[in-house]
């Protein structure tokens, strides 16, 4: 079921005022595409992204088009792994985070 846009601009509203839900989102995204439910992890990154440094501020670092970024996050959409390491790349260098990953 798609969203809703009053669900979106909720989303939107919370992770401007709420740096550990922007934090939670990643992580969150993240989980989702290594446990292997990618249509999941692929939404909430697009969140996420809509969210915090937008789909245009993406594209320039990717040289890509900023709906083509779009169209691979969409529940149809089949990005490569290099695109999918790239927009965590971005992710990290524009927002100053450091990424921790542990084994358990």
């Amino acid at each position: 079921m798609p969203l809703t846009k009053d669900f979106k601009t909720t989303i939107l509203a919370r992770a401007q005022k709420d740096k550990k839900f922007c934090e939670a989102m990643l992580s969150e995204a993240i989980t989702e595409l290594l446990s292997g439910d990618v249509d999941a992890g692929k939404a909430i990154l697009r969140d996420y992204i809509n969210a915090t440094i937008t789909f245009e501020v993406l594209s320039k670092f990717m040289e890509k088009n900023p709906k083509s970024i779009m169209r691979m996050l969409s529940s149809g959409g089949n990005p490569t792994s290099k695109s999918i390491f790239l927009i965590f790349h971005v992710i990290q260098k524009v927002n100053k985070i450091h990424y921790k990953i542990s084994v358990k």
